[in-house]
């Protein structure tokens, strides 16, 4: 017969478990031992040059001085107790001040029986001091700092067992500074992102595994552990990390690189160390650390002062904390980062194994900057006709934090002029207000400025029309702008490109240098009205010769520095290059500049009548559309 009421084993202790509670231990005992040789030694200085100096604050006397003044009659008064006589005496400056200072001296009780008498000869005020309590000298002396003590010692104690253990635990500071929000807190799905397909397709798989690691690990494959999101600024990363968790159902863990950077050595491990074990206990769950080039820079070529450097000890805890993550099936634990400056990061954070997957988010294109304004919308009220794909097409490299800003700075304006909805002017007017700045019609400009402006501005308007690949221009305006413009000329492309050719660079080289070769044509003199543009056109100039390898002279090759890939621009180096080739390279930027500036000249001479009309009537509405440009150049039918 079987016996059905037999007893469950108890379970099996987990050896992990034991490490660390005697890991703990050993912490907590180390510290009880140090704080105690820490505390004796504070409690001596305490006594020593604390108390010991608040009671004398007296000149000291020997006894044998003390008679010779008794003697000499020197002496004020005294008050005596058992085993000093405190009191004052003249003070041996007679100029000095004060006229009498206090003084101490040491006696033993007895040992000179005349005292009394000498001070009562000497005509000296003298009385007894009564002995002080040996419980309140005992309690201000020791008890009152050994409690003080103990109580932090109890509290520090009871922290170090909450959390992170040495200094840091102490105070709090090797604390995780990060932001966790629960699974039903997060509020933010997929639904609330735009323009990121590609990358939401990517990260798909991430949720897959947080919601069911089972199916992938039936078959033996590994769940990976971390995910970097790369890209320019404002392109939604943290959005998209928060957006996964909240698909995934799971706990979010938020939190900066430079959180992690502190002044004291080893705070940074620790964090990253409680960090990593918040997320274990609240597993399944996602860490996201944003900015993390903070910590995750190139160890390569740099140069370290001591041995002791908080940012690289930092780094290294982290990838310890990767090798060693743990992204069990039943509780899975993803990491993820965010950087735009994926070209800093150090080879041994990147390599598969710490972040499998790499994601790219890029500034959206024409279907992503619609997906988004719609979204960013949603609260704001918008006139029935309103045009999203019309304001779409007006905001080409915009980032999703740029839309965002433009269609709230269309609200804003709506409601200054106390209308019921958003018009697609609103959005205009937003969109000029966030690229040049406010106007200031306040600036007062005399007419000969004013003049040169709109022939400026002309210039720009009619090369983008007369050019074969220019951008169609939407507006132009001389109205004075708070970011130092006098005017603008805004150019609407059709479309995204991502491609170009020498042509084209060629055409936007002359285009930029349109309104300086107006003032030539018209004035027969130059203005520094230009200086912007003079700068644009030789940076793109250059990097045609540096970069794209468009100058026939030096051929397909790299001569500039290394590019940054997401936050624009370029490190300069030219250590590399010979004195020959440095000049070869200046004699091509100037000889490009130079050509388009010619071609601007011609063109702007060979419609001179054309740049005249349009001039006339920015001059007399300051602000026109596109079709003021063609109408000017007499198209019959302008498109606009």
């Amino acid at each position: 017969m079987v016996n059905n009421n037999k007893k469950p084993s108890p379970p099996k202790p987990d050896p992990d478990e034991d490490k660390k509670r005697r890991e703990q231990m050993q912490r907590q005992i180390r510290f009880s031992i140090g704080y105690l040789i820490a505390g004796i030694i504070m409690l001596w200085l305490f006594q020593e040059f604390i108390l010991t100096p608040m009671a004398i604050q007296a000149t000291e006397l020997s006894y044998s001085d003390f008679r010779q003044k008794l003697a000499a009659g020197q002496i004020v008064s005294v008050t005596i107790s058992d085993n000093d006589i405190v009191g004052k005496m003249k003070n041996p400056d007679p100029s000095g001040s004060p006229a009498e200072m206090p003084f101490d001296t040491v006696i033993v009780t007895g040992s000179d029986p005349k005292l009394v008498e000498d001070l009562q000869a000497a005509g000296v005020k003298y009385g007894f001091q009564r002995p002080p309590s040996p419980a309140g000298a005992l309690l201000l002396s020791w008890v009152l700092p050994l409690g003080l003590l103990a109580v932090f010692w109890y509290f520090a104690y009871r922290r170090m067992g909450a959390g992170a253990g040495g200094l840091g635990g102490i105070f709090g500071v090797g604390r995780s500074k990060a932001t966790e929000v629960k699974a039903a807190e997060v509020g933010v799905t997929f639904k609330d992102v735009g323009g990121a397909d590609e990358a939401i397709a990517e990260l798909q798989e991430i949720i897959q595994f947080l919601k069911s690691p089972e199916q992938f690990a039936r078959l033996g494959g590994r769940i990976p552990k971390g995910v970097l999101l790369v890209g320019p600024p404002g392109t939604g990363k943290t959005l998209l990390a928060k957006a996964t968790a909240g698909e995934a159902e799971v706990s979010f863990f938020e939190t900066s690189g430079s959180e992690f950077v502190e002044m004291f050595v080893g705070v940074g491990a620790a964090r990253v160390r409680d960090l990593f074990e918040q997320a274990r206990k609240a597993a399944p769950a996602v860490i996201f650390i944003d900015e993390i080039d903070a910590i995750g820079q190139s160890r390569a070529g740099a140069v370290r002062f001591g041995g002791n450097d908080e940012r690289e000890q930092t780094l290294n805890q982290l990838l310890a904390e990767i090798d060693g993550f743990q992204t069990g099936v039943s509780a899975p634990v993803i990491i993820m980062a965010a950087t735009n400056r994926p070209e800093v990061l150090d080879p041994a954070l990147m390599r598969a194994g710490r972040f499998d997957r790499q994601v790219a988010v890029g500034n959206p294109d024409l279907i992503g900057r619609e997906q988004i304004l719609r979204i960013h919308s949603r609260g704001i009220k918008l006139v029935d006709d309103f045009d999203i794909g019309r304001a779409a097409r007006m905001t080409p490299g915009f980032s999703g934090a740029d839309l965002a800003n433009v269609m709230n700075e269309a609200a804003l304006l709506a409601a200054r002029r106390n209308a019921e909805a958003v018009t697609l002017a609103d959005f205009e007017a937003a969109i000029e207000r966030v690229v040049a700045g406010l106007e200031q019609r306040t600036r007062v400009m005399n007419e000969q400025e004013r003049r040169a402006v709109a022939y400026h501005e002309s210039g720009h308007a009619m090369l983008a029309e007369l050019t074969p690949h220019g951008d169609p221009v939407s507006k132009i305006s001389i109205v004075p702008r708070s970011r130092g413009s006098l005017g603008f000329t805004m150019q609407m492309p059709t479309e995204d490109r991502y491609l170009l050719t020498v042509e084209e660079l060629q055409d936007r080289i002359a285009v930029m240098l349109g309104g300086r070769a107006a003032e030539k044509v018209v004035f027969d003199r130059i203005s520094t009205g230009a200086s912007d543009d003079i700068l644009r056109a030789t940076e793109l100039a250059r990097r045609m010769v540096t970069e794209f390898g468009m100058s026939e002279l030096l051929g397909s090759v790299r001569y500039a520095g290394q590019q940054l890939q997401y936050l624009g621009g370029a490190i300069e180096d030219s250590s590399n290059l010979s004195p020959k080739t440095r000049e070869l390279i200046d004699a091509e930027v100037q000889r490009i500049v130079t050509e388009q500036y010619e071609r601007a000249r011609a063109l702007l001479t060979a419609h001179r009548a054309a740049l005249e009309t349009l001039a006339r009537r920015l001059l007399e509405q300051e602000t026109l559309d596109g079709c003021a440009v063609q109408e000017a150049l007499g198209v019959e039918e302008p498109e606009c």
